[in-house]
């Protein structure tokens, strides 16, 4: 009797064990749709209709005993006002959250609202009135596309013809260089620097002594090296928003005292026949852990994230570099624009085959504390800021000390961005780039392509000394970078700055890089101030404005069997302020275009780079 009870009770508790495996197996499924209904019950047949209803059913979940829980997109437009928040109090568990789009569709998450009611001026203009909800607003969106913003001149740029006496807030311009505004006020000055920019309104224009004066300093403060003729004694500049500038097809002015916006179109088309968008939320999605706490294992595939707006603090943006500005409050720490997409505290959150665009600040950024997290297989384009960015600056204290020394631990770290399609960033901050790692390690960004862009392809580092910090054993590998630095200077295809050993260029191909439009030099790679102990192995660069490779202010670095083709007499390798003895060189070739084979050895190299890539 005693073997046949204990047999009893352990045929009971094996029967408990497999109950609670089975039911930790189960797998609880999400539905959401826009043409569903926040009363139904979220199933396949019967999907709600709204994400906020999505994420408000996982708060009642007990994801303690699932397996996984995924959310369902089906296709259309998702939008929203506010961002989506998954935090602790929606995620209490490491269960897997995923959210995935229904196979065959593309859901969007916009953060946009329809402009309608337009009338009729005549001459392909057209008026509307802007919604008490909109406020003052910088992007508008026609056809999906993003239309320009009233300005001159459209395309070239205007140069200063003398600058001020303070160097700071006025210039004289050229008689008949713009047409004068109705509104000055309202009016934006943009003033390019060799590698970033000033945006700020006009305080006053001046038709007698043909004097612009800008509503504040024009550049950082603080900074003597932003004084308007630094880098070149007439800046370029044009001049945005007015009525007077509205005279191409698709550009927008939007007259704030009067709540109104007009919009020129091609003479055939009217408002009713386009979609004409205005974003309205100011983030699109926040995964928010603590550093007690972090949140883990979310996934995003199949999704895009599109339109959300960023106004710049008290109008103006003093543009330091990659999106840090001077918030002109007499503020030390950089600000910094803000991304639609963000985690902080959070492990092992992944983004697959998503689609980041239109947005009015940067994309996407991996904070911090975010460890082991990946962005691959993405599409990103049309940003106003940066592409993509990881970690952080400096400036955060941490018990009143920098956190990178109170608490090295914080970074950001195993972060990865690969086989991403990266485009056209910077479309309003041209000092952007598309991709910024700040104090990072173990950092990993591979075989992605990226192009169209203002400024830098690439940008990690971020402490302009040799002072040790938390970034470490970064590895860009295998990516393909053209076509950047088409608007400002003293940048490349990859920008590396500060120590960080055990990091490793390698692999990667950059070219077209022909445009270098203030005094200091644009390169293919350019390792700034601190940069040590990195490895540059097995790059091809070609078609560069200036040096293929440069160091400034650079300690003890290793280039090995890089294949630099430089243009002319520029040298293939520059060395700024650096020991060129401190650069251990292994098996380069460096073939200028004065040698007679450099057509035969580009097409050679090209060829071997493309089809037998040394793997990291």
């Amino acid at each position: 009797m005693k073997r046949e009870s204990h047999l009893k009770i352990l045929f009971f508790a094996v029967f408990i064990l497999m109950a609670n495996l089975s039911l930790a197996q189960e797998i609880k499924e999400i539905y959401v749709s826009p043409s569903g209904y926040d009363s139904n019950s979220g199933t396949y047949e019967r999907p709600f209709k709204t994400l906020g209803k999505a994420t408000a059913a996982l708060v009642t979940m007990d994801s303690h005993k699932l397996e996984k829980i995924v959310v369902w997109l089906n296709d259309g437009i998702y939008r929203i006002s506010n961002p989506i928040v998954i935090d602790s109090t929606i995620k209490k568990s490491g269960t897997p959250f995923e959210f995935k789009a229904v196979e065959g569709s593309s859901p969007t998450i916009s953060g946009a609202v329809e402009l309608k009611d337009w009338s009729n001026l005549g001459d392909g203009i057209w008026v509307s009135e802007v919604p008490k909800n909109l406020g003052v607003f910088r992007e508008l969106f026609v056809k999906g596309k993003r239309a320009m913003r009233a300005r001159h001149p459209n395309n070239e740029y205007l140069r200063v013809k003398e600058v001020g006496a303070d160097r700071r807030t006025n210039f004289t311009y050229h008689t008949g260089d713009f047409p004068q505004p109705k509104i000055p006020g309202e009016v934006e000055l943009v003033v390019l620097h060799d590698w970033s920019i000033t945006r700020i309104p006009i305080k006053d224009i001046s038709l007698d002594s043909h004097t612009i004066t800008a509503s504040d300093s024009i550049g950082a403060k603080g900074l003597n090296f932003f004084n308007l003729d630094n880098w070149e004694p007439n800046p370029r500049y044009y001049l945005e928003n007015d009525i007077e500038f509205l005279d191409a097809e698709y550009e927008w002015y939007l007259d704030t005292s009067a709540s109104k916006i007009y919009l020129k179109l091609p003479m055939d088309l009217e408002p009713s026949q386009l979609s004409i968008e205005v974003p309205l939320a100011e983030s699109l999605l926040a995964v928010e852990g603590s550093e007690q706490n972090p949140i883990s294992n979310i996934s995003f595939e199949g999704i895009r994230f599109k339109h959300c707006r960023w106004n710049i603090p008290n109008q103006t943006y003093a543009g330091i570099q990659a999106c840090n500005f001077d918030t002109q409050q007499g503020n030390k720490e950089w600000a910094v624009v803000p991304a639609a997409i963000r985690t902080t505290w959070a492990h092992n959150i992944r983004f697959k085959d998503c689609e980041f665009n239109s947005l009015g600040g940067s994309g996407i950024w991996l904070g911090t504390g975010t460890i082991n997290s990946t962005i691959t297989s993405c599409r990103i384009r049309d940003i106003s800021g940066n592409g993509v960015m990881i970690g952080e600056g400096q400036d955060r204290l941490v018990s009143g000390e920098s956190w990178w020394k109170a608490a090295p631990q914080q970074a950001a770290l195993g972060n990865t961005v690969e086989d991403c399609d990266i485009s056209d960033c910077g479309v309003q901050f041209y000092g952007a780039v598309g991709i910024w790692c700040g104090l990072t390690a173990e950092t990993i960004l591979k075989n992605n392509e990226i192009y169209n862009l203002p400024y830098t392809g690439i940008s990690i580092g971020w402490m302009w000394s040799p002072e040790p910090t938390p970034c470490r054993d970064n590895t860009i590998a295998e990516n393909h970078i053209h076509h950047v630095m088409q608007k400002l200077s003293d940048g490349g295809g990859i920008y590396m700055l500060g120590l960080q050993p055990g990091s490793k260029l390698i692999d990667n191909n950059i070219h077209d890089i022909s445009v270098n439009a203030g005094r200091a030099e644009s390169n293919g790679m350019f390792l700034d101030e601190g940069t040590k102990d990195v490895l540059v192995e097995n790059n091809l660069i070609y078609n560069i404005a200036k040096s293929p490779l440069r160091f400034h202010k650079a300690s003890t670095n290793f280039v090995k069997n890089n294949y630099l083709f430089s243009n002319g007499e520029t040298p293939a390798i520059a060395y700024n302020n650096t020991l060129p003895e401190n650069i251990h060189q292994e098996g380069n070739r460096e073939i200028s275009t004065d040698d007679p084979n450099y057509i035969v050895a580009l097409k050679k190299a090209v060829s071997k780079h493309i089809q037998t890539p040394n793997k990291p």
